[in-house]
């Protein structure tokens, strides 16, 4: 009951069919790097007969994750990553072993991907349910430092990442799924993630759209500071 073996697929972008219209905030947000562990993104194809497969969503979803990270450091957007600890006692794992089996066995398996790894200015969350909520302080986190708004990419888009957005929205917490910045175990699964994220709990992006507000705020932080200058 390991992990499956995920063949390649390409996301084709779409307009999403979201029923609201919240805007990224950098002064509300958080970015939320889900899962990207070794153990997890190597059951998606990433290369074959030694090259990289430029296509594959995984390996867009882990360019826009990394370009999420620089802006969201760049805008004192405080980022947070989860991870599963390896090695996990049965009485903490309990039923995610009937769906998956005993996960992750070592401590290379649990490493973050070297090109999304955490610095010292982020928080890692350890991981211990599909959701990052349960069993973590993340909730309490987000609001000492005055952040209710929650900026989600990583694996897997209709699980992990859906029921984190689904939770974040229970607790008044604006969630942005980044549709780009994602990966699942097939187009279909992804696409209905995100169109279910949109109609019920989320408002789904892409990160040139979650660039895009960051940018806008910024601008307007900086006319309104000339503003008071000129004042």
């Amino acid at each position: 009951m390991a992990l499956p073996k995920i063949a390649p697929y390409s996301y084709r972008e779409q307009e999403h069919q979201n029923r609201v219209n919240w805007r990224v905030d950098p002064a509300r947000a958080a970015l939320l790097v889900h899962d990207m562990q070794r153990y997890f993104v190597r059951a998606l194809e990433l290369e074959r007969d030694g090259q990289t497969l430029p296509d594959a969503q995984i390996n867009i979803a882990i360019a826009n994750i990394r370009r999420l990270v620089e802006a969201a450091h760049a805008a004192n957007i405080p980022v947070y990553y989860t991870a599963q600890p390896p090695r996990q006692n049965p009485a903490d794992r309990r039923l995610l072993t009937d769906f998956w089996g005993d996960g992750l066995q070592n401590d290379e398996s649990a490493r973050v991907l070297d090109e999304l790894a955490p610095t010292d200015r982020d928080t890692v969350l350890t991981k211990w349910r599909y959701s990052a909520f349960v069993r973590s302080p993340f909730e309490d986190l987000l609001k000492e430092s005055g952040r209710d708004q929650l900026i989600i990419g990583g694996v897997y888009a209709h699980i992990g990442c859906l029921t984190t957005a689904l939770e974040a929205f229970m607790r008044d917490i604006q969630p942005f799924m980044v549709a780009d910045a994602l990966a699942d175990f097939s187009e279909e699964e992804h696409r209905t993630a995100c169109e279910y994220a949109s109609g019920r709990c989320a408002r789904v992006l892409n990160t040139a759209d979650v660039l895009a507000d960051l940018q806008a705020a910024e601008g307007a932080e900086k006319a309104e500071t000339a503003e008071e200058a000129r004042a």
